[in-house]
């Protein structure tokens, strides 16, 4: 079950406009619809989220999304993932507390979340800090979706 899961694990409703306001954002329909976008595309690129906001927003410039996606990384709303492999960043909702890490098919570039390795935040102690204080830990697991090892055969 993710943060975006209800008790039942069905997918939770979503509302962009109440997160925009709690992250001190005016609320257009243009973030609205790249937060909304997320929600229902999780690691998404920009293109993917420019295609989705289209149909919302028609006429937006794929340009806008960037700038919409770098307002809500700033505001803490989104994160930015840098996967190995992929051809571009993947965005999703960011939640408090909520440290997960990926696991990314080679052949397709299918992305999940996976809960943490081991253990509460950060997950995974370095062995040596080197005098810092660890916050996060990210780590990308790199394997093959079933669907695409089947295709192999």
């Amino acid at each position: 079950m993710t943060p975006l899961d209800d008790a039942a694990g069905m997918p939770a409703a979503f509302e962009a406009a109440p997160e925009l306001r709690a992250a001190g954002l005016r609320v257009t329909a243009q973030r609205a619809a790249v937060l909304e976008a997320l929600h229902a595309s999780p690691h998404a690129a920009v293109d993917l989220l420019h295609a989705a906001v289209r149909e919302r927003v028609p006429g937006i410039a794929l340009q806008t999304v960037h700038g919409v996606v770098n307002d809500l990384t700033d505001a803490g709303l989104i994160r930015r993932v840098s996967l190995p492999g992929a051809p571009s960043a993947l965005y999703e909702l960011h939640h408090v507390d909520d440290n997960h890490h990926h696991v990314q098919c080679i052949s397709c570039g299918r992305v999940e979340d996976v809960e943490c390795a081991v253990g509460a935040a950060p997950c995974l102690h370095p062995s040596h800090d080197h005098g810092m204080r660890v916050l996060e830990a990210n780590v990308t697991f790199r394997a093959i979706c079933a669907e695409c090892e089947r295709n192999q055969q």
